[in-house]
């Protein structure tokens, strides 16, 4: 077999939604289809605002800007992400500052964070792992107590939710990825949701060269002023009328997954040498990544990725420490032990996952995994 860390789940009405732009002729930048995907997510979330950016970078890049990071402030995040958390906060001249994880579902740990708060922080970006949610109701409760901003990286989580509240309705903003391995997708995009107006109407700004679009662009003669410094961070309405289509799928799309992932933790909970993922009590996982620690560490689980490979199946380890990434390390000169994040990401391997994995890949994949634990012994 050759199974594929991931599939794009699509059908016939993405393809009808992309080529109903294409056809008019009009709008395959910005258009309607922006403002419709923006209205759905809202209601999808349940926030009050949303805006669509090109990328979840993008995204997250006006967020911290629209929340007025800049020089000299200081933004807690996890080292244990992918490195867009980190890098944008760089991108607004700010610092961030590395906090350790807790093993429950691989979140910032609420107790590091309040040790790494200081006069300079201005922000708590807690990221919610492969689609469990992280200890966001802590981390909020230390937010509010030290008069900090709480963003959160929703990017892999799209859809999850603590009892009956959903992931992105914690923070004062939250930040969606519809990257081609996300729940959703768009190819490349993004968003953030949020309640405040003011922060709505500063997102707006930053996604177009700082304009102020009081009608189409496109469709008028009357100078349009530019109020501040912003980019060029808008999403196509070909995308958006993509993730429309997507985002109509979704709880049809999280059901397969959760369906997938209860098959794969029933079989491989057996296998003595990994843990499958095991969400707390009242958290909805949706399986983004379905993520396995491999107890013995790093050498068995690289050895467990080369024979996964070797018959087919593809993994990934998500993630490598930020923190001792070249670029931070040595450019950077970033110093700090994050214990728990240096041995999670020893020991972390991503399993494939998607909608459409059948029972029988389900098999192949604990099989060739039970096989080598055997052979080990």
């Amino acid at each position: 077999m050759k199974i594929p860390l991931f599939k794009i789940f699509w059908d016939d009405k993405d393809v009808q939604a992309v080529d109903e732009v294409i056809k008019s002729g009009m709008y395959w930048t910005t258009g309607p289809k922006n403002r419709e995907f923006e209205k759905m997510i809202v209601e999808y979330i349940g926030r009050r605002y949303a805006v669509v950016f090109n990328s979840g970078t993008s995204a997250l890049h006006a967020a911290y800007l629209a929340h007025g990071l800049h020089e000299g402030d200081e933004a807690i995040v996890p080292s244990f992400t992918f490195i867009a958390t980190a890098n944008a906060v760089l991108f607004t001249g700010a610092k961030p500052i590395f906090a350790d994880i807790e093993t429950e579902t691989f979140g910032l740990d609420p107790e590091d964070v309040k040790e790494k708060i200081s006069d300079k922080t201005k922000a708590i970006i807690p990221i919610h792992y492969g689609g469990s949610p992280c200890m966001v109701e802590q981390l909020k409760e230390i937010a509010e107590d030290n008069n900090l901003i709480l963003i959160e990286d929703a990017a892999e989580s799209l859809g999850a939710k603590i009892r009956n509240e959903k992931v992105g309705t914690f923070g004062d903003s939250a930040v969606l990825s519809f990257c081609q391995n996300k729940v959703i997708t768009t190819g490349e995009g993004g968003a953030v949701v949020t309640d405040s107006k003011e922060i709505y109407e500063k997102l707006k700004l930053i996604r177009s060269h700082g304009r102020l679009e009081n009608s189409d662009y496109f469709a008028t003669w009357e100078e349009m002023d530019y109020v501040t410094l912003g980019y060029n961070y808008r999403m196509p309405d070909v995308t958006a009328a993509l993730g429309m289509a997507q985002l109509k799928k979704i709880d049809k799309i999280i059901k397969m997954r959760r369906k997938n992932a209860e098959q794969m933790r029933e079989r491989l909970s057996k296998i003595k040498s990994i843990s499958p993922p095991n969400p707390p009590n009242g958290f909805y996982h949706i399986y983004q990544m379905y993520t396995i620690k491999v107890k013995e560490g790093k050498r068995k689980r690289d050895s467990l990725a080369k024979h996964l490979l070797d018959r087919g199946v593809t993994t990934k380890v998500y993630f490598y420490p930020v923190h001792l990434t070249r670029f931070y390390k040595n450019e950077l000169k970033h110093r700090v032990k994050l214990p728990v994040t240096e041995e999670v990401s020893e020991q972390v391997l991503t399993l494939p996952m998607y909608p459409s994995l059948t029972t029988e890949e389900i098999d192949y994949i604990v099989d060739a995994t039970k096989n080598f634990f055997s052979k080990r012994r």
